[in-house]
């Protein structure tokens, strides 16, 4: 009951997550050059930045999940050793790639985030021929990105978690005789 409760709680999680991507992906900030009331500067106006938080808070939703996977499969390195068996194996190629897709996931969702966030101060005389002023924003997919990992994440969590389990309950070592067992004779 305690894995399907755990299964649940970081699908939850996941799907926070990604739904948090995509919104910040739907509403990267967006920049337009703006002249002053006496016509000799340039400067950007950005929009909201509401795509940051929801960048910050798929980024946090998602490490609430690996959190709770890694402490419940004991980062694949403590407590009792696995059975031997393809299980095993599976579980191990499953735990590095889970750990690979979810720190991409994690620079997209960070990085998208921070360069959000950043608004360039620049401005530009019109007086001068100074160079036109370069309103930067998040560029187009990074967000998207992030959620796309965050699926792939998910999923190999999943099957991580899965395989783990079938490793960990396997039948243990034979802890009776080494000899060969011999029936008294009559």
């Amino acid at each position: 009951m305690a894995s399907k409760l755990l299964m649940i709680s970081v699908f939850v999680f996941d799907l926070i997550a990604f739904a948090l991507a995509i919104a910040a992906e739907q509403r990267r900030s967006t920049a337009t050059i703006q002249t002053d009331n006496e016509q000799v500067y340039t400067y950007c106006v950005y929009d909201s930045d509401i795509s940051t938080g929801f960048g910050v808070g798929a980024f946090l939703f998602l490490m609430a999940g690996q959190i709770l996977i890694m402490v419940a499969s004991r980062c694949f390195c403590f407590g009792k050793p696995l059975s031997p068996g393809g299980s095993r194996g599976c579980a191990l190629l499953l735990f590095v790639m889970c750990w690979v897709t979810f720190f991409i996931a994690e620079v997209c969702l960070l990085a998208g985030s921070v360069r959000n966030a950043y608004h360039t101060k620049y401005r530009s005389s019109l007086l001068y021929n100074d160079q036109p002023v370069s309103c930067e924003t998040v560029r187009k997919g990074v967000f998207a990105a992030g959620a796309a990992f965050i699926f792939f994440t998910s999923i190999i969590n999943k099957f991580y978690f899965i395989s783990y389990s079938n490793a960990k309950g396997g039948a243990g070592p034979y802890s009776g005789e080494a000899g060969v067992g011999m029936a008294a004779y009559k």
